[in-house]
């Protein structure tokens, strides 16, 4: 491979941390070509970007694009790399744990997930619990509105009467 080439596909990489910051690092050594085909689409049905990279490219992009903590990537960058970029952040996790039971592979050497590194296999179950953005806006909107529904339920049940008493009582005595 040319240096020109080489150069290329650093810039290829840097630009996608520009667009997707969140990412994982794979071993899929070992898949049959059908099995990594059968990788690579359930990939792309889940809107996940698969890139099989030399290790020292992506090594020289990470420490080029310098995001955080991810000079703890660098010791797993040996053997057979896949990234996995991803904006959703647990659903890669979820597709390795899959896909993994099923076929042995691939197996997650680590991740750079909300500017945190997690490193190692047994990692994975905690990078399925991280929630997305969405959930976590879903589980803040729950949040917000369960005490306006209780109180809301209590005005309209048959205990109503005795809320609309007590305010009554209350109003009264002032």
């Amino acid at each position: 491979m040319r240096k020109e080439e080489k150069t290329q596909i650093i810039e290829s990489l840097v630009a996608q941390f520009e667009v997707t910051p969140n990412f994982y690092v794979a071993d899929i050594s070992g898949l049959n070509a059908a099995k990594t085909a059968m990788l690579r689409r359930a990939c792309f049905e889940k809107n996940i970007k698969l890139l099989v990279v030399k290790n020292t490219l992506l090594r020289k992009a990470l420490e080029q694009k310098g995001l955080a903590d991810s000079e703890n990537l660098f010791p797993i960058l040996a053997g057979p790399t896949a990234v996995m970029f991803t904006e959703n952040v647990n659903v890669p996790a979820k597709l390795i744990k899959e896909f993994g039971k099923e076929h042995g592979k691939p197996v997650l050497k680590g991740a750079l997930v909300q500017e945190c590194a997690y490193v190692g296999e047994n990692q994975l179950e905690a990078l399925i619990a991280i929630k997305s953005r969405e959930e976590l806006i879903g589980d803040i909107i729950g949040l917000l509105q369960s005490p306006v529904q209780n109180v809301v339920s209590a005005l309209v049940s048959s205990g109503g009467g005795k809320i609309a008493g007590i305010v009554k009582t209350l109003s009264e005595k002032e």
